[in-house]
């Protein structure tokens, strides 16, 4: 595996997981039922660092191909975005009961973090790909 793709592996992947890991470690460590197994504040998370890190690493690429970074770029801050929007119901969902259905926001975050891990994979296997054609040249 390339170079790059571990540094993504490592540095964003699993700094992203850090609050689900952690909750998964409390949740074993603690009695059942009091804290969840998984919360979708934390996917969340992952998620909004998986994109954060695709646009911190598309800004700093050459113009080779302008119009892939515009498209990476806009796909990160509509996901940001949908993360943000998704935030807020699980904020309004702990104030009000009943207002929102917790199962399908956790479920809905789910798919998204699915959704933008490969996403942001295939941006950093690109992005590895041009690196290595320009050390080749």
């Amino acid at each position: 595996m390339e170079n790059k793709k571990i540094k993504w592996l490592i540095y964003t992947v699993l700094v992203g997981l850090i609050p689900i890991i952690s909750r998964f470690l409390v949740w074993g460590v603690t009695q059942s039922g009091i804290v969840n197994l998984l919360a979708a504040s934390d996917v969340i998370a992952f998620g909004l660092i998986l994109h954060i890190s695709n646009i911190n690493e598309i800004e700093h690429l050459s113009d080779s191909d302008k119009s892939w970074k515009t498209i990476q770029n806009g796909t990160s801050i509509l996901f940001i975005a949908l993360y943000s929007v998704l935030f807020c119901l699980t904020m309004l969902s702990e104030g009000i009961s009943g207002f929102v259905d917790s199962q399908v926001i956790k479920l809905c975050v789910i798919a998204l973090a699915l959704i933008s891990f490969s996403i942001s994979f295939s941006v950093f296997h690109r992005i590895s790909n041009i690196q290595k054609s320009e050390v080749a040249q």
